[in-house]
């Protein structure tokens, strides 16, 4: 089994500075993890390779710093790792990104599930994922906290997965090559292993640009976004409030009085 795993390095900060003229995130000089929802999608992507056989990739898109994230992944047992870096991707939302990763994915070759995290920290769009299936025209389930099992029906292999909705969760067979995005209810992942770590340390990240995926001009970094950042700024720090006490209805009287002023 072919499985693809996409992850994203963002800042370890809630203090993230913007570059004023493009409206994008500075990453020089901030410390960066793997987005941790990320985590979960490689520990599914190894317990898959553990239960059906096969190779598990991470691919990723970012600058040439990005690499740490993929190292990390080595460390913790994946098989390759691939790096897009260009700065013809710079300033991409989530279409181009989508669209870069599914170009990098082609050039993979055969796969049979990508597995993504529900969504990143940094910007909680949860629409990368989505957007690859769309990109690559194969199936997908998003929230999925369980991957029950793969069988075949008609001679096409199938997974059957649980995804997460408001009340519940569904069950869907859905047909393979395809993407799934997990929540961390899927599982725990694990931590690296003296072995993984010095095995990581040596372990080729390979590396292709955008010429390299044949991506087209028109669809990567800012050209190739239709969502534009037009403004960024910090909201207003909030006044402290009042704390009522009292009875029950004079607690809902003055509540009811605060109300009306703010009418």
């Amino acid at each position: 089994m072919n499985i693809i795993v996409c992850i994203k390095q963002v800042p370890d900060t809630t203090e993230v500075r913007i570059n004023p003229e493009t409206n994008t995130l500075i990453r020089d000089g901030v410390a960066s993890i793997i987005n941790p929802f990320d985590t979960y999608a490689i520990e599914e992507g190894l317990r898959l390779k553990e239960r059906f056989g096969g190779k598990v990739t991470v691919i990723t898109m970012g600058p040439p710093q990005a690499e740490t994230a993929l190292r990390e992944a080595v460390s913790l047992g994946v098989d390759e790792a691939v790096l897009l870096s260009d700065r013809a991707f710079a300033g991409s939302d989530t279409l181009a990104t989508s669209y870069a990763l599914a170009m990098g994915i082609k050039k993979l070759g055969e796969v049979d599930v990508i597995l993504c995290g529900k969504q990143a920290i940094d910007g909680d769009t949860a629409q990368v994922g989505p957007g690859i299936a769309i990109w690559l025209d194969m199936p997908q389930a998003t929230y999925v906290k369980k991957i029950e099992d793969c069988k075949e029906e008609s001679g096409k292999k199938v997974f059957r997965v649980h995804r997460m909705v408001e009340e519940g969760h569904e069950v869907l067979d859905v047909p393979l090559p395809c993407m799934l995005t997990v929540v961390k209810e899927i599982n725990e992942p694990r931590m690296p292993s003296l072995k993984g770590m010095m095995r990581s340390k040596k372990a080729e990240i390979i590396k292709w640009s955008a010429a390299d995926i044949q991506a087209e001009e028109e669809n990567i970094g800012l050209d190739g976004s239709p969502t534009q950042v037009m403004r960024i700024f910090s909201p207003e720090q909030r006044k402290g409030g009042e704390m009522l006490h009292g009875e029950v209805h004079e607690i809902a009287d003055r509540l009811q009085d605060v109300l009306k002023e703010l009418i």
